[in-house]
């Protein structure tokens, strides 16, 4: 039976140590910050400003696929097959379903349905560190000062991501957050934690729900929404009505009314915890053996199928992170082929990439999700043109390649281009802050929508142009 807590407005003999343990319980066996925290957006934000064009508000979810360490664009989007062996690589060039469009031929899934992709073959953000030009692709704000490797997040690079600015403005409707990161976070060597991956300055309330562990391992769990050892349904909404009374009364005592955007945040938490629509929607085990394979029994693979199934309950807005692997080495983890390119691209590389992403677009097709699901391929920058003399590519913010596809794209085109050797823009140049401004705008929000930082200031959500070539 529930019995009611005495009320704590002072220390109370009746309100044991063992209550405030029990209210710890909760945080720590609950559910993750974002959903326990209330939203407090301001009445200055501007949010559906006037706006138009094609494509305005053709996807509901996006699903960003951020390959980590600097894809190359020699052997993907924009192969060089008459450049020299020195630049060109041991890889040719293949035909697409797009006539004239070849790409390189390690995609072989990926030049089959090229007709749904807009490729953009001149992504600049002339960065070549890791975390600084990472910053840049993920907020559309050059980190300050550029090329600052193992950068992390503080003053003054602490614009939002692009989930963080979805999840403020646009609300959730489903019991699951709004904006969701997997596998995990992106870093450099030494768990450096790259900037740009959380809210910045609209604080952690807007954070992308972090969700860590390995979709392909058989003992992958969310944390925070497998139930509690030891508790149950009571007791946990007993935890529950003892945290809406210490939120009540910390609330009264620092601003002399209670706060009750608290209170529909915790009911909202408990109604996260106790349905078992938001678990299933990350069990995999709900899928086929054959939509598993499909996208591959990697870690890659079954994230990005995980991101699928997120969209389908709701979710808005899903970054999947391409991180290291268990077998990665410092010399060339992730996509950052410094040594041995063409053996990891060979191997480790553009096949899972190729086949998890082909799955995605014929997946999203094939259950009618395609056209309000914009899907982004990208990285934080390319590859050099020249190989290094340990037979890898360094890194390259001069000139790269991105693609999109779904949720108002027109498919089948490519915008801009790079020179003879890959290796600077000749045309059609897109910076991080127009790529930003045409995911939102596919998106629904107005380039003129604002956002208040916490100082009470309104911010535009981007100072980029909308790439409406490729819309």
């Amino acid at each position: 039976m529930y019995t009611p807590f005495p009320d704590i407005g002072s220390p109370d003999p009746r309100f044991p140590r063992r209550a405030w343990l029990r209210v710890a319980g909760l945080t720590l066996g609950g559910v993750s910050l974002p959903v326990f925290t209330p939203p407090r957006a301001s009445a200055a934000e501007k949010v559906s400003a006037a706006s138009s064009g094609s494509g305005f508000g053709k996807a509901k979810c996006c699903i960003l696929l951020f390959l980590a360490g600097g894809p190359p664009q020699h052997e993907t989007w924009d192969p060089k097959p008459e450049a020299g062996s020195d630049i060109r690589g041991e890889f040719g060039a293949i035909a697409t379903r797009v006539p004239g469009l070849r790409v390189g031929e390690l995609m072989p899934r990926l030049a089959a349905q090229a007709d749904r992709w807009a490729v953009l073959r001149a992504m600049r953000t002339a960065d070549n560190a890791h975390s600084a030009s990472g910053y840049y692709m993920l907020t559309g704000q050059p980190h300050q000062p550029k090329n600052q490797e193992n950068a992390t997040p503080r003053f003054p690079n602490l614009w939002p991501c692009h989930g963080a600015v979805v999840y403020r403005l646009r609300p959730a409707g489903g019991l699951l957050p709004n904006s969701v990161t997997l596998p995990e976070h992106l870093w450099n060597t030494g768990m450096i934690t790259w900037p740009g991956q959380d809210a910045g300055y609209l604080g952690r309330t807007w954070d992308p729900w972090l969700v860590n562990g390995d979709p392909n391992d058989a003992a992958f769990e969310v944390t925070g929404l497998a139930p509690i050892a030891g508790v149950d349904r009571a007791r946990l909404d007993e935890r529950f009505a003892l945290l809406q009374q210490l939120n009540s009364r910390s609330a009264a005592r620092t601003r002399g009314q209670d706060d009750r955007g608290h209170d529909a945040w915790n009911a909202k938490a408990a109604e996260l915890l106790g349905n078992g629509v938001s678990s299933r929607a990350f069990d995999l085990a709900g899928e086929s053996a054959a939509t598993r394979d499909r996208y591959g029994r990697h870690r890659f693979g079954q994230s990005v199928l995980l991101a699928r199934r997120l969209v389908e309950s709701g979710v808005t807005f899903v970054q999947v992170n391409w991180t290291r692997s268990k077998n990665n080495n410092d010399s060339s983890p992730m996509w950052d082929t410094h040594a041995n390119h063409n053996q990891y691209l060979k191997t480790d590389l553009m096949p899972p990439m190729d086949q998890a992403c082909a799955a995605l677009i014929d997946d999203l097709a094939d259950r009618g999700l395609l056209d309000e699901t914009l899907v982004v391929w990208m990285g934080e920058f390319g590859r050099s043109p020249k190989f290094n003399g340990q037979g890898g590519r360094d890194h390259w913010g001069d000139v790269f390649s991105i693609a999109l596809a779904g949720g108002g794209v027109r498919g089948g085109i490519v915008h801009g281009a790079s020179d003879k050797q890959g290796a600077q823009p000749l045309e059609g140049i897109v910076r991080p802050e127009d790529l930003q401004a045409t995911i939102f705008h596919l998106l629904g929000l107005s380039s003129e929508a604002t956002i208040t930082d916490q100082q009470g200031r309104p911010q535009p959500i981007t100072r980029g142009e909308i790439v409406r070539a490729i819309l």
